[in-house]
């Protein structure tokens, strides 16, 4: 089983995100990674295989030191690539698109194949890299980042759970399901996504569970969400006592 955490917060992610990924370590994985935004909105991104604790260690023996106020974070369960590094999530496509992914998409060698005569390369092994080069690939053809993953979701087949990030939106982070559970946590300093409320239990209690087909847009104080219509809609805030 995979893991996702992510938020975009009024301080350094990093801690946080390195923190959910540990408390999703009772899923199972062979590999971990986190990609951040910094502060000159470029992506910043470290990968290790094994456990969290190995990704901790590349963290802490950088140079340049990972640390922005948006990110995702990801583990890894392999299923299309061999449990190496270049197969571990984050995904990047054009430096302008990072992905991370539960579940499976069906149709990614077709995928894969039209994208490859579109020009795109590939770097991994993963049906999960056709996700950031299909939301790429409509943000040429959209007016919003919204509207790039509404796009591009519709070309997928199979199950999803994703949290993207964009330096062309620095300010924000777009979340969807199909298949796979996500969870929104709110908080004063931030907004966040999740795989398990597990992972966001020691920054927030209160949560939005996403339905089958929404999309979800984070911002710093705000969350919007839509249904598989495009329509916005309201979903309860729950509270984890």
């Amino acid at each position: 089983m995979c893991g996702i955490v992510g938020g975009v917060t009024n301080r350094d992610i990093t801690p946080l995100l390195l923190d959910g990924l540990k408390r999703l370590e009772y899923r199972g994985y062979d590999s971990s990674g986190l990609i951040v935004l910094s502060k000159k909105n470029s992506f910043n991104r470290a990968r290790s295989v094994g456990k969290v604790k190995n990704l901790e260690e590349n963290l802490r023996t950088r140079k340049n030191k990972i640390k922005g106020n948006i990110g995702i974070a990801h583990t890894r369960w392999a299923t299309h690539g061999e449990p190496i590094e270049k197969n571990a999530h984050p995904h990047i496509s054009n430096n302008t698109i990072s992905v991370v992914h539960n579940g499976i998409i069906e149709n990614y060698l077709e995928l894969k194949d039209s994208q490859i005569k579109q020009g795109y390369k590939f770097t991994s092994d993963t049906d999960t890299e056709v996700i950031a080069h299909a939301i790429d690939f409509a943000m040429q053809s959209s007016d919003s980042f919204l509207e790039s993953v509404q796009k591009a979701i519709t070309t997928f087949d199979g199950a999803y759970g994703l949290g993207i990030i964009s330096p062309n939106y620095p300010n924000t982070i777009i979340a969807t399901r199909k298949g796979s559970p996500l969870v929104i946590g709110i908080a004063k300093n931030g907004n966040y996504i999740a795989s398990d409320q597990l992972a966001l239990l020691p920054t927030t209690n209160k949560f939005i569970f996403l339905e089958e087909g929404d999309i979800a847009e984070l911002n710093l104080d705000k969350v919007t969400i839509y249904d598989k219509d495009g329509i916005e809609v309201n979903r309860p805030i729950k509270t984890s006592k």
